[in-house]
């Protein structure tokens, strides 16, 4: 995901069972409310817990951030109940170093 514009991370515990992509989806239709027709994209970040939602328009966003308060509980089969952050997505700065180009592709200085 290039930027974070429209979009929240729901932050799983990381201790908590896995939970499958169908689920995932029920989840943020019944449990967040959201309506299938304001979500561009939904992408699920295994290693880290989390799952990206990015709304059409920064206004969906702030009424799923005002309506849950920041937080959700998503409740497992077995009964278990995990808690679940939801902020607005902050994409950040990365370093990338790139290796064993062939040089006509390298950047010239």
């Amino acid at each position: 995901m290039s930027e974070g514009q429209n979009t929240v991370v729901c932050s799983f515990d990381p201790k908590s069972l896995r939970i499958s992509g169908l689920d995932i989806h029920k989840w943020i239709y019944e449990q967040l409310h959201v309506p299938e027709n304001v979500v561009t994209m939904v992408q699920i970040d295994r290693p880290r817990s989390q799952v990206y939602i990015k709304f059409t328009d920064l206004q969906y966003l702030q009424d799923l951030l005002y309506s849950t308060t920041g937080q959700s509980e998503y409740k497992h089969d077995n009964g278990e109940i995990s808690q679940v952050k939801i902020e607005m997505a902050g994409m950040g700065t990365s370093r990338v170093r790139l290796a064993n180009l062939p040089l006509k592709h390298q950047m010239r200085q």
